[in-house]
Formats: C-alpha cells, structure tokens, sequence
C-alpha cells in the first residue's frame, strides 16, 4: 500500500511532506497529461546520455578539451546518473515520489543550462557530473508512480509507454543531436544539445500538478553502511567499463573487478543483517528475493548489454568504414526507432495474447533482424543492400519493442507498490550498467577483431554474439511469471 499526499509546496528533500490544508487529493490512476509529464522527464534523462556523441568534436574545437576531458563529459554523466538510481527511488519513496521527480526535473532543466552555458571544459564536465545526479533523483519516480497508481491494463499501457520511451530515447538521442548541431540554431553551435531541455523540462514543471502524488505507508531509514558500499561497488565496477578502452585494460584495472565483488560480498550480509533487525536497508533482499525481479533482472542485463553493444557498433562500422556523419549514420536507424515505438504501442496486447511467450517470439524477430544483417554484410561487402540493412534494422526494433517493454511488466509485477521506488532504482540502474558494459564488450570486441580480420567477418562476429545474448534471455525468460 502507498499512501497519497495532497498538493503539498515544494520544500526540502528532508521535509516531510504532508497534505496542504483545502487541497483535494489527487485523483486516482495516471491520466495521460500525468503519463506525458513522467515520461518526459524520463526520455531527456536517456536521450542526454547519447546526445552530446555527435557534438565531442566542436566541444574540444570550442574549449579545447582533451580526449580525457571529452570522455568525462560522456561517461561523467552515466557515473552520477547510474550511482544515484537506488537512493534516489529510496528518497522518492521516503519523501513522495512526484515532489523528488519535480525536484530532480527543476536540477536537470537548472543542470543543462548550465552545460549549455560552460565557459571553459572543466565547467562542462562538472556540470554533466550534477546533470547525471539531477536525472538519478527523476528517473526512479516515473516506474515508482506508474506502480504505485496503475493496475491492469492501465499499468500494462503505462509500462509499454515507459519502455518504448527508453528505447526510443537511446536511438534517436544521436540523431537529434547530429540535427540540432547541423541546424547551428541561433549560431549556439553544439550548445543547443543542452539548452533545447530547458523549454522542455520548464513545461514539464509548470504540468506537475498532474501527476499523483504518492510515497511508501512508511518512511525508510537511512542506510549509510549501505549507501558507502553500495557507492563503492557500483565506481569500481563503472571504473573498469569507462577507462579501460582508453588504459588498454591493466592488470590494476581489473583487480577493481575482484574489489567490487568482494564488496558487493559485505553489501549483501550487511542488508540482510539491517532487515533482519528491523532496520531499512538501502537494498532490501525481500524486494530482490521477489521471483519476478530476480529472474527478470537476469534477462535484463543480456538484453540491455545486446541493445548497447548493437548500437555502439553500429555507429563505429557506419562511420568509420561507411564514411557516414553523425546525422546520416544515425538517420540510418530511424527504422528501428519507428518500428519500435509503433510495436510498443501492442506489445501489452500481444502478451495478453501470448502470456511469456511473447519473449520467445520477440527473440525470434529480433534473431531473424541479426541474422538477416550478418548475411548482407557478408555477402554484400564492401556495398551492402541498403535495403536490407533497413530490413534487418527495422526488425531487430521489433523485436526489441516485444522483450524489453515486457520484461520492465515481469520485473515489477510482484513488487509491492510501497517498496516501487527502490524496485524501479533496482531495475534501471541494472539496465544502464549492462547498457554500458554491452556498449564496451561490443565495441572493444569488434576493434580488436577489426585488427587482424576484415570488416565483414569482424561485423558477423560480433553479430554472432549479440544472438548469444538473445538466446540467453529467451532460457532465462522461460520460468520468468505471466505477463499479462
């Protein structure tokens, strides 16, 4: 059970909030205004994550950064934005999810001005490291409150809504940032990547009544033990992903791998001790031990890492060996972006239809989409059917829009509503750190066979293990609960 706040002002993150006196509480269930509200908080959070790619070259042309620099205002961002997801569905949770999403929604539009406006590389990066914290405080909200105030078909839509968005979000981020640098609005340059979100979030604010306002029956304690190791953990780990294309993975580098499980090892007996003296957790292993959540992550992650690793790779043979610009290489894959979000509008009927095999049938077509690229590329090289590089791409979006979206429904269907801000800052935390990890498996997989294979061979190689992942998750899939 979750209890629902009036309208109370915006105070302090550690208020607590209370009715406001003559206010009516907020209406039941998620109306589509309140729908459009989270979810565009939700998609400038991902599409901020990939679409400053295309603008890296005049960044250091306008302040001279350095690659180093430069990939600080790339993974800076992911770093603060992936650390913060858990406690950042807690305080939701702790404190009332809509007031923590208008709080972390103000900090994202104040953030990205900011990033728009830096005068000099190190104010860029220090400004993408609090834009990532700002997004951490959102993004949790948006499944939190879907949970907590849907049901049925009503949760099923939202949640179809919620994962098309982060599928789209990924895609066309680099497509709308190679368009808006191309277009040089009012002579900004690649300042308007982060400047078009002030509009955007400032009407997302000015709506935020809309949304019901929810928290947990109970407020949850602070978990400082927790919160250290968890930190720990999550900056060893994110450590080895970001630096090790650009260290050329050392020995020390991996050794973070070993201090990150062992970690991870004490993170695990110290919550479970926390919840067995009846203290709140910042991981709570009830939520974790739920069925749906356990095994749904576990599909998560290869299917995250999959989609990572087939967009990374993508963009590296499109514009390195196809001669494509950031707008052109990223146009490309307007049909998968089309294709997903138009299958995502049916993907919860199609599971009402099919139950879990909704899964198997999503692997098929997005199989079917690989497949169907490997061939082209090997028996087209060096000038491939763009049409059925289109096919393969649009169908592979298909498959996608059946197996993400509906793994978000599985994970969270037996989580209860007062504990959705954690289970959701769980759950996207998992799929940005696999998102990540599948983007640099991917790409140092592909870079390292480009050396002594062609590029054909080296593309349906890695396409080879992107189908890897696809099976994995269609085994993983088959004890995952109905999703209908």
């Amino acid at each position: 059970m979750t209890n629902r706040e009036g309208v109370p002002p915006l105070k302090g993150p550690t208020a607590t909030p209370e009715p406001s006196a003559g206010t009516e509480p907020a209406a039941a269930g998620l109306s589509g205004i309140a729908l459009v509200v989270v979810l565009t908080g939700y998609a400038l959070s991902i599409v901020d994550a990939s679409i400053v790619n295309v603008a890296l070259t005049s960044i250091s042309d306008d302040l001279h950064g350095g690659p180093a620099a430069l990939e600080l205002v790339v993974s800076g961002y992911g770093l603060t934005f992936a650390l913060g997801l858990v406690l950042g569905g807690r305080l939701g949770d702790a404190f009332g999810r809509r007031r923590l999403y208008a709080y972390g929604l103000a900090a994202f539009t104040v953030t990205s001005a900011l990033c728009g406006l830096a005068p000099a590389i190190e104010f860029l990066v220090t400004a993408r490291l609090l834009q990532g914290a700002a997004a951490a405080m959102l993004v949790p909200q948006v499944l939190a409150t879907i949970q907590a105030v849907t049901q049925g078909p009503a949760r099923a839509r939202a949640i179809g809504m919620y994962g098309a968005t982060a599928g789209l979000g990924m895609v066309t981020g680099q497509i709308l940032g190679g368009l808006l640098v191309s277009l040089d609005l009012a002579g900004m340059g690649w300042r308007s990547v982060f400047v078009i979100n002030v509009p955007i979030g400032v009407a997302a604010l000015l709506a935020i009544r809309r949304v019901p306002a929810t928290r947990a029956d109970a407020k949850p304690g602070f978990d400082l033990l927790g919160t250290v190791l968890f930190g720990a953990t999550m900056v060893c780990v994110l450590a080895v992903v970001v630096a090790g294309p650009d260290l050329g993975w050392p020995l020390w580098l991996w050794s973070l791998l070993a201090v990150a499980a062992a970690g991870a090892l004490v993170l695990v007996r110290v919550e479970r001790g926390l919840e067995a003296r009846g203290g709140s957790p910042l991981l709570s292993p009830a939520v974790l031990s739920h069925p749906g959540m356990r095994r749904g992550l576990a599909a998560m992650v290869p299917f995250s890492a999959g989609f990572g690793a087939f967009l990374f790779v993508y963009a590296l043979i499109a514009q390195g060996h196809f001669g494509l610009d950031g707008l052109a290489s990223g146009a490309v894959m307007a049909p998968f972006a089309v294709a997903f979000f138009v299958v995502a509008q049916f993907t919860p009927r199609i599971a009402a239809a099919l139950g879990s095999r909704i899964i198997a049938l999503g692997i098929i077509v997005q199989s079917t989409g690989l497949l169907l690229l490997a061939l082209t590329i090997w028996l087209g090289w060096p000038h491939p059917s763009l049409t059925l590089v289109l096919t393969g791409i649009a169908l592979t979006g298909v498959g996608s829009a059946l197996i993400g979206p509906t793994l978000f429904r599985m994970i969270l269907a037996d989580v209860p509503p007062s504990q959705a801000g954690m289970g959701s800052g769980v759950l996207v935390t998992s799929q940005q750190m696999a998102t990540a990890l599948g983007a640099t498996v991917g790409g140092t997989f592909y870079l390292s066979l480009a050396g002594s294979l062609s590029t054909a061979s080296s593309a349906v190689l890695v396409l080879a293990l992107l189908l890897c992942f696809s099976v994995t998750v269609l085994v993983i899939s088959l004890k995952l609960p109905d999703p209908s």
